[in-house]
């Protein structure tokens, strides 16, 4: 535990949703969700509003409708949100060199090992300085925690949501923690809290008073350890600038259930080829394969192959995943499937020699399933209007009109797609209906959110600091 509040805990507010709301003035103060829109699609954020409703993250998207009918639902818009997170990591990594990202909008920060705070005072005013920049560069809010740990940092900024900032007094930790429930402890999930529950445990005060020695009998001696020292506040976690990622994977659910298995092959090798896309974009090769599938009673099956060595080979991967395939009874329907590969490395000189023949490979593959005996393509279901208009025109993203310029998709459906024409920051914009093949409207990148930001380059180099002063109170919230 450090003696002065200088790990910093950063989190969005509703990321992905105030992003829409941000980019789409007619969205503004309106519940909106994003995540997947079909029959079996999961909310991956609600914003406030739709929270007020009921909606909120991993919930089905037919139980979110059924809160929230009025609400706008919205497929991700990923370039959209990379693009935000890299402006606010940039903001971050120029306050320390230790920055630890956890998500596209989560990351803690060594503001110690950046020079820009040493106490209570110079820490709370680079939250506030940051919270600033990040809205004057985005155009959104973000809530922020400091503290002597990463713990309880994280826990501050939970707390400042949303729009808020939180700063924990060092010494004040085993008050603040007492009458928190266990879950809020890392690593409590469901099941592990239902146990301690179970044995009388739901705060972290009765962990504490349970002491060492009965939670080691409970959980185990390595997790018993662990969990006592949280309930009294110690976490002496370093911020880590680089995070190795242990593994890469894809995986879709489909709206119907796949019970040819031709069909089901062929996902699989889509799959596999998304998959060493994403390990070439990191720079990585693989040692094993891993295939995803999850059956029609919801059961979930993992198979794995362990190669020669590491590969980044779009055949090797394939073959692999299609062998580990043939293991798996798909006869009831499948309703979801994934490839990954773990067992990361860097790239090696052969795997760089063997890329040029792989990225021919890749460009001149069919596009439509292959049969397992002959190899010759499978004539597939022709495409309906409906289908096209949903792939071409998700629901949020992105087009431009010759003559009305850029808008989103509203919304698509028997032979039509609904636009609105405004941009961010701008009024709210018009609707306009067309055909889903009007040959004047097309697909378009998303705009920035804030069109002329404030420049940050020197920042923080004006920083102001401060060593001495009055210290703000425990868990002290500071106004927006």
């Amino acid at each position: 535990m450090r003696p002065a509040p200088t790990i910093l805990h950063l989190d969005m507010d509703a990321f992905y949703a105030s992003a829409e709301q941000a980019a789409k003035p007619s969205l503004r103060g309106k519940a909106v969700v994003v995540g997947g829109l079909g029959p079996r699609g999961v909310v991956a954020t609600a914003s406030y509003e739709a929270r007020i409703l009921g909606v909120h993250s991993a919930m089905p998207t037919a139980q979110a409708r059924r809160l929230a009918p009025n609400a706008a639902y919205l497929v991700p818009r990923f370039p959209l949100y990379r693009s935000v997170s890299e402006q606010v990591m940039e903001l971050l990594g120029r306050l320390s060199p230790l920055v630890e990202p956890l998500s596209l909008d989560e990351a803690f920060v060594d503001l110690e090992a950046g020079g820009v705070a040493d106490d209570s005072v110079s820490a709370r005013m680079t939250g506030e300085r940051l919270r600033t920049a990040i809205r004057e560069v985005t155009g959104l809010s973000g809530s922020v925690g400091l503290a002597g740990s990463k713990m309880l940092a994280k826990i501050a900024s939970e707390q400042a949501k949303p729009d808020g900032l939180v700063l924990i007094e060092p010494g004040t930790e085993r008050e603040l923690l007492a009458p928190m429930s266990v879950r809020t402890l890392p690593g409590v999930g469901p099941a592990t809290g239902d146990h301690l529950r179970r044995a009388g445990m739901t705060t972290v005060h009765d962990l504490a008073e349970a002491g060492e020695a009965e939670l080691v009998r409970l959980v185990g001696k390595a997790h018993g350890h662990g969990l006592y020292r949280m309930a009294l506040g110690f976490d002496d976690r370093p911020v880590v600038a680089e995070r190795d990622a242990k593994s890469v994977s894809v995986e879709d659910t489909f709206d119907v259930d796949l019970h040819d298995r031709v069909r089901v092959r062929a996902e699989v090798e889509r799959l596999a080829v998304r998959c060493v896309e994403r390990l070439r974009s990191a720079d990585r090769s693989g040692r094993t394969v891993v295939l995803k599938v999850r059956r029609y009673d919801f059961s979930t099956l993992t198979r794995s192959e362990t190669l020669r060595g590491p590969t980044d080979d779009p055949t090797v991967v394939r073959e692999a995943a299609a062998r580990l395939l043939e293991a798996v009874d798909t006869t009831g329907g499948v309703r979801l499937l994934g490839v990954g590969v773990t067992g990361l490395a860097d790239f090696t000189q052969e795997d760089l020699f063997a890329q040029a023949a792989d990225a021919r490979e890749l460009a001149e593959a069919p596009e439509k399933p292959v049969a397992d005996d002959d190899r010759k393509p499978v004539d597939e279901e022709p495409e309906s209007a409906e289908q096209f208009a949903a792939r071409r025109w998700p629901a949020g993203h992105d087009v431009r009109h010759a003559v009305h310029g850029h808008g989103w998709v509203q919304g698509s459906g028997v032979g039509r797609v609904t636009v609105r024409f405004e941009e961010p920051g701008g009024p709210v914009g018009r609707v306009v209906t067309f055909r889903i093949d009007d040959p004047e409207l097309s697909p378009a990148d998303p705009m920035p959110l804030v069109r002329d930001p404030v420049d940050y380059s020197s920042w923080p180099a004006s920083l102001p600091k401060s060593r001495s002063g009055p210290v703000s109170s425990a868990g002290g919230e500071s106004s927006p």
